[in-house]
This record gives structure tokens, sequence and C-alpha cells, in this order.
């Protein structure tokens, strides 16, 4: 999967901000990626602390863009938009400057001014520190009532290929009600086309086509129908349960008359407990890879880091936050 991105990118080089400069498995992915040409690190604060913490560190990141918000040359210009973009909550320039002397902030605004394509926050941050900025500045796209997320989760094959597929929303909503389901369904469809999957799309349930009883199966089942007046491209069902989805044993027994049989690779989960518990299955017992959450439905990529990160996860999602910037 990884080898088609960087490819992608080779063709159209991006860059991508870091909120956190000086954090050590920030530099070492930024100077991983920088013996590279694909994807340039653009990191905020002091260039003084970060060029002593790379040299603490020992990671090399000559060639990367750093940008200290107490001496960016546009910052004027920053306050200004800022204030226009907050203006409906009475903010002040000397609100804006104090809200921009934080790096998320402050490295939200450099993509909204299209000085970088993409941001990956996280490694110091909360969740809602890195998605808050975003909603406030870069907003929801056209017709996008919410901001969702996607795990893209791979595993490697006995054949050598990589399995790859997608579950949504593991991370953002607590409880979307049926047309916020159809907004996650579409974006995440979306989002697993650009990482190779063909979306067959599964709404899943504890019932499969009314085998069961109670609000969360007709929401599931409701949720289902109005996407499937919305995403023409792809096969949409539900509601299914989650082994006639993905066994075509099970199918043939609980529903021979599904049009997924079995291989649906696109799963909409009817809550965050549901979404989340289910990656994390998929992960820790399942042997698959699991990067995200990516954000969805935003005007440009705004993805979150966990805290307990490596740089390797750094790294990846790095690729995975550019692949996605147009």
């Amino acid at each position: 999967m990884f080898g088609e991105l960087i490819a992608g990118l080779r063709k159209n080089p991006k860059t991508i901000v870091f909120t956190e400069g000086t954090d050590a498995r920030i530099l070492e992915a930024s100077s991983r990626l920088l013996t590279s040409n694909f994807l340039t690190p653009l990191l905020v604060g002091s260039e003084e602390d970060i060029m002593k913490a790379s040299e603490d560190s020992g990671f090399n990141i000559r060639g990367a863009k750093i940008v200290d918000p107490a001496r960016y040359e546009r910052f004027d210009e920053m306050v200004d938009m800022f204030c226009e973009l907050r203006k409906s909550k009475g903010v002040t320039p000397e609100d804006a400057r104090k809200m921009l002397s934080k790096s998320n902030y402050f490295g939200t605004m450099l993509v909204k001014m299209g000085e970088a394509d993409c941001l990956l926050g996280g490694a110091t941050y909360s969740t809602a520190d890195t998605v808050r900025p975003a909603l406030q500045l870069i907003k929801t796209k056209p017709g996008n009532n919410i901001v969702s997320s996607c795990f893209i989760l791979v595993r490697e094959r006995a054949t050598g290929d990589n399995e790859v597929i997608a579950m949504a929303d593991c991370a953002i909503n607590i409880s979307p009600c049926e047309d916020e389901l159809v907004e996650i369904a579409t974006e995440a469809a979306a989002c697993a086309k650009k990482f190779g999957i063909d979306p067959k799309i599964a709404f899943l349930s504890y019932s499969t086509f009314g085998s069961g009883k109670g609000e969360d199966v007709d929401k599931m089942r409701n949720a289902c129908a109005k996407a499937k007046e919305v995403i023409k491209d792809y096969p949409v069902e539900g509601e299914i349960q989650f082994d006639a989805a993905v066994s075509p044993r099970v199918a043939r027994t609980k529903c021979p008359e599904s049009i997924l049989q079995g291989h649906a690779n696109t799963f909409i989960f009817p809550d965050i407990n549901a979404g989340n518990i289910g990656y994390k299955i998929a992960q820790r017992l399942g042997g698959f890879s699991a990067y995200g959450p990516i954000l969805l439905g935003l005007n440009a990529p705004v993805n979150d880091l966990s805290r307990g990160c490596n740089p390797e996860e750094v790294y990846s999602m790095a690729i995975v936050t550019a692949a996605l910037a147009d």
C-alpha cells in the first residue's frame, strides 16, 4: 500500500505541518522523510529549539522547513484572517495573537493559508486539541455537516500481497444518527478508494436483514437505505452482522440474497463503542496494522496521532495524511 502512496507523492510532492517540532519522534520521522523527495516536513517552533533538539537526538533535519510563530513574516496577515474566520465568535486581534501563539492553531492556519498541504498533530496534543482548530479554521467541505474518522487496516496475506479494509467511525462521533451515518459511509468509501480498496460497504448490526429487533437495528437499516440513495458507485448493504458481511459461507446461510456475498471491506459501525472495540480487535487479535484515525470531511487533510505513538507510526501517518491532499 505504501509503495503506491509514495509513488503518487513522488509525482506530486506535498508539504506537511508537524505541530510539535521539537518532539524526538517527529524529528526522527522528519529525518527519514527528508532522505526522499516526496514529502517536505514543516516543523512549527523556535528554530533554535528545534535544531538543538535534533542535535541532541541525533537526527539530521537539514532541508526541513522551520516556522517560528514569533518570527513569522505573515503573522499580521494570519491574525486578520483568523479574526475573519472567527468573527461570529467576536474574536479580537488580541485574542487571535494569543491563540496563534499555540502551535496547534498556528500550524492549522499555515494549512489554511496555503503554506502547507496538510497537518499531522497529536504527539503531545490531545485529539480534541488537534480537531478543534481544524473545525474552526479549515472547516468542513461543502455539503458536509460533521467531521468523522476512518481507520485503514492492513494485513499481509500468505500470498505476499496485502489485505486492506476500512472501518468507520471509530474515534470521533459517539452515537451518530442515520444521516450522520450516511455521511460517514460516503466519506469512508472515498477514503478507502484512495488506499486501493474497491469499497464494498456494510452497515453493521447485531441483526441481519431483520433477524433482530430494536431501535439500533432500525437505525442501521434506515441509514443503509438512505446511503443507497446517495452512494451509487459501490455496493451498500445492511443492516448486517459482521460474520455475514465477511464470510461467504455464513452469508450463504444467513442472507443468500446478499449482494456482498461475504466480501465486505468497508465497515460502518453503529457507534463509537462498537467501532473502537472493532478496530482494536482486528489490530490486536487479527494481525492487522491500523492507520488512523484519519479525519474525514474537512477541506484539507488534518490527522491526529496517539500521544503514545512511535516514530514509525509518525512516518506512516505522514504518508497517509499527505496522500489525502489534492
